[in-house]
């Protein structure tokens, strides 16, 4: 037996291994299953990458994803399949999908056979065949003579298969922190603005009551609907015009299929009146001759407009986006289109889209023309080096064209092609010639969304922004009924859109030219999500059409490609609710607002993380540059692949952003990096100012206090020089220290020893007040010395003139030498009155 090869690296683009891949090491043959190490501790390792409510259904050990060649550990849990690799211990992006993005899984056997040298000449390896509606085709290779696959396989076809609605991921997981409002506030809301009353704030208790039927001067909102029994589809308020009455609105809708009568899609805010409006396809049988008066009334009252005051008819277009013949056909079941002779002044277009069965088969024809022409296949090896060759044909340079031709073959461009062009079509009218466009296809909740949803996005740059692509959606996707149960495959509120059958797998894996070139592919069981129902990527190929504007105008859109795909791939998953069931009265039914998330919010939380430089915010956006519709001309229409979402399983390399883009938001983080810290730099000067003020003010204050302790200073001084001199004039010595204390010496008599009182000054607050503790008071006795010595003096004999009471003894302050104002003469003095007390000095300068 041949020296096992060593492992090949996980990197397809590796050029050193290029002759290894050469040698058929890339094939399913090259897998070394006895080097696959088993490693079944890994299990309590991946515990930490699992969601909030995601458990571990079964789980796989030595598992190789040949994508890549890489072992690992493959899970299965009760919200997606979980590669976790053996090497780096992280999840492995390509060998992750979530069980509801996967369309089918196939059990396969390669029978490879085996070098002359070996006793057995033939073996078989055992494989698993994932294959997503994100454009991936998964292989897991598992070691032979093990239940592993077994086990993965039937865990696949419990958990993608649940036998409720209920039982889906994103009802175990709840609201968490992504709580989902009533999306019919946000209805209303918009329909407010639509209507020109955007002054209006919507609210339950207005849905409750029945008060948001406002109006303007052509339409109205009517709540006909609001118990879905006019319309099981339609949401529960209708734009109608506003001379149809609520009685005509139902006798309409018994003309069109599934009753989705005409109504108001888009209407300019303050333009001309123009409406684009919605409906089925009308019920005029086999002979196109049955007609309904109320049905013309008010697809006729659609084309009102109003000219100084007066109602006139302007254009009508009635946009079938069908092929005329299929319209044709539909006839004999019913159904049919308008004849322009009862519509007056009406012109009937057919835009010739293909319905759902043929999106889906071209969309499958693209994702195994991406795998088999990518940078790295399925079967582990890369386009370049199939057949020992260096061209995606073979050795061969001319058949280069064939490979090329086999993405023409695909069909999914030119599908894009028409979706555009009927969309700029419809936009164009109403824009430039003014005319109102009613468009429907059979149901009016395929095509018609498509062509309505994309002529909205070009004629109004609200819908260009984060807030107003969510009003988009849930208007004329969520609110209006397109079946996303059906065309996403996940069960619905009556369980009969989700229904998997077990059948031959043949060719669904050969289209891949190269596929059986090492061995013979024999296919076991298949679980297929859409086998005869209507699974079709209606709402991808829409996303598509909106990624390829946003390629035409970079200029004129918030949100990026980024955006875009993660938007798409959180839809296809079904984590939240907002696209689960196939109508809004289904959802409410179901309890989905209040019992799943709201992508809309988890999305915003994501972003709210890095502010205006996340990779969901279009770097390039400027508002004043489109700010109004924006018209592509038919040459700019051609469509090419969407690198981000086609190219990044098959090319991870191409699929990133352009350089330019990918500098421009390096540059836009720095400038973010840098904003934030001139921010910081701000708020710290700021604070700095704030405390520089604070000092300043506690600094005046300061002055204040001392200015003002110098002035009781100063007055106090004038006091105590104001008393020394009234206490002289009596004869009595007063001695100031240069202490706080200060001492009076009194003389009874001239041969006495004169007597020393001491006195400390109260303690004052720094308001001037006393201090509690200060109160104390000190008497001063004064005697005088004798009669005479007070007559001998100047102000004594004036005492003894002015005193009535002379010879009878002195009786001051009662007497009239009170009046003078010698108020501290006296026989006892309270200190605190003299603190208290006002001097006049000018009174003792006459000495």
């Amino acid at each position: 037996m041949a020296a096992p090869r060593p492992r090949r690296s996980a990197s397809v683009r590796d050029p050193s291994d290029g002759r290894k891949r050469l040698d058929g090491a890339g094939s399913w043959d090259a897998l070394e299953w006895t080097k696959i190490p088993v490693t079944r501790s890994i299990s309590h390792v991946g515990l930490e990458f699992l969601l909030e409510a995601e458990r571990v259904v079964e789980e796989g050990h030595g598992v190789v994803l040949v994508n890549t060649d890489e072992a690992g550990t493959l899970f299965v849990t009760n919200f997606r399949l979980l590669f976790l690799s053996d090497g780096t211990r992280n999840i492995v992006s390509l060998g992750t999908i979530p069980l509801a993005t996967i369309e089918r899984f196939n059990k396969m056997v390669v029978k490879v056979q085996s070098a002359p040298r070996q006793t057995d000449k033939s073996s078989s390896r055992r494989l698993l065949l994932i294959i997503g509606k994100d454009m991936r085709i998964i292989v897991f290779g598992f070691r032979p003579q093990t239940k592993q696959r077994r086990v993965i396989f039937d865990a696949l076809s419990r958990c993608t298969k649940p036998a409720r609605i209920w039982d889906l991921y994103a009802f175990t997981c709840g609201p968490s922190k992504f709580s989902n409002p009533n999306p019919k506030v946000r209805l209303l809301n918009e329909y407010f603005r639509l209507l020109g009353k955007g002054f209006h704030c919507a609210s339950m208790r207005m849905i409750e009551d029945g008060s948001f039927t406002l109006s303007n001067d052509l339409l109205r909102i009517s709540d006909t609907n609001s118990n879905y029994t006019t319309c099981q589809s339609y949401p529960f308020a209708l734009i109608v015009p506003k001379n149809i009455s609520d009685e005509e609105v139902i006798q309409a809708s018994t003309f069109r299929a599934r009753c989705r009568i005409p109504v108001v899609s888009w209407c300019h805010p303050a333009g001309t009146g123009a409406v684009l409006a919605r409906s089925s396809q009308p019920l005029v049988g086999l002979m196109m001759n049955m007609r309904s008066n109320a049905d013309e009334k008010l697809v006729a009252a659609l084309c009102t407009q109003l000219v100084n005051g007066k109602s006139s008819r302007r254009k009508l277009y009635i946009a079938d986006a069908r092929p005329r013949k299929n319209a044709l056909a539909n006839g004999a079941m019913g159904g049919g289109s308008e004849s322009s002779s009862n519509y007056f002044q009406s012109e009937i277009v057919f835009f010739g889209i293909d319905n759902i069965h043929a999106m889906r088969e071209s969309f499958a024809r693209l994702r195994d023309y991406l795998d088999t022409h990518g940078a790295a296949s399925s079967d582990g090896m890369s386009s370049f080096l199939r057949h020992g060759g260096w061209t995606w044909g073979g050795r061969n340079l001319s058949s280069m064209s064939a490979s090329v031709s086999t993405l023409g073959d695909s069909g999914w461009l030119i599908h894009v092609q028409s979706v555009l062009a009927g969309s700029a079509w419809i936009a164009a009218r109403v824009a430039l010639e003014s005319a109102s466009v009613l468009v429907h296809c059979s149901d009016g909740w395929d095509r018609t969304s498509q062509l309505v949803s994309l002529a909205n996005l070009m004629l109004d740059p609200y819908y260009r922004t984060f807030t107003g692509f969510q009003a988009l959606v849930e208007k004329d996707w969520l609110a209006f009924g397109h079946p996303f149960s059906d065309r996403v495959g996940m069960p619905s509120i009556s369980g009969t859109s989700f229904e998997l059958t077990r059948q031959s797998s043949t060719g669904s894996f050969s289209s891949s030219p190269m596929r059986q070139s090492s061995g013979s592919l024999t296919p076991q069981a298949s679980n297929s999500s859409h086998a005869q129902t209507n699974y079709s990527p209606i709402f991808l190929q829409w996303v598509d059409c909106v990624s390829q504007l946003l390629r035409m105008y970079p200029f004129a859109f918030e949100f990026s490609s980024t955006f875009l795909v993660d938007f798409l791939d959180c839809v296809l998953s079904c984590r939240f609710g907002n696209f689960l069931c196939n109508s809004e009265k289904e959802r409410l039914q179901c309890g989905v607002y209040e019992a799943c998330g709201c992508l809309w919010a988890y999305l915003a939380d994501v972003r709210s993380s890095e502010g205006s430089s996340h990779a969901h915010y279009n770097l390039f956006y400027d508002p004043l540059k489109h700010n109004g519709r924006v018209l592509p001309p038919a040459a700019a229409l051609a469509p090419t692949l969407w690198p981000q979402f086609h190219l990044r399983w098959a090319c991870p390399s191409e699929s990133q952003a352009g350089e330019l883009e990918a500098e421009s938001r390096h540059m836009a983080i720095k400038f973010s990096e840098l904003q934030k810290a001139k921010e910081a730099a701000e708020k710290k000067a700021k604070e700095y100012s704030m405390a520089m003020e604070t000092l300043n003010a506690e600094l005046r204050n300061e002055k204040q206090v001392s200015s003002s302790a110098m002035n009781l200073a100063k007055r106090a001084s004038k006091e105590s020089a104001a008393i020394k001199r009234a206490i002289q004039s009596l004869g009595c010595r007063v001695n100031f220290t240069s202490s706080v204390n200060c001492s009076f010496d009194f003389e009874s008599n001239p041969t006495e020893t004169p007597q020393k009182y001491m006195h400390s000054p109260p303690r004052r607050n720094s308001d001037g007040t006393m201090g509690p503790e200060d109160k104390s008071d000190l008497s001063v006795s004064i005697t005088v010395v004798s009669e005479d010595v007070v007559s001998s003096s100047p102000l004594g004999r004036v005492c003894e003139t002015l005193c009535p009471l002379r010879n009878g003894g002195c009786r001051w302050p009662d007497a009239a030498c009170a009046q003078l104002g010698s108020q501290f003469v006296g026989l006892k003095a309270n200190f605190d009155a003299f603190d208290r007390l006002s001097i006049y000095d000018g009174y003792f300068q006459s000495e």
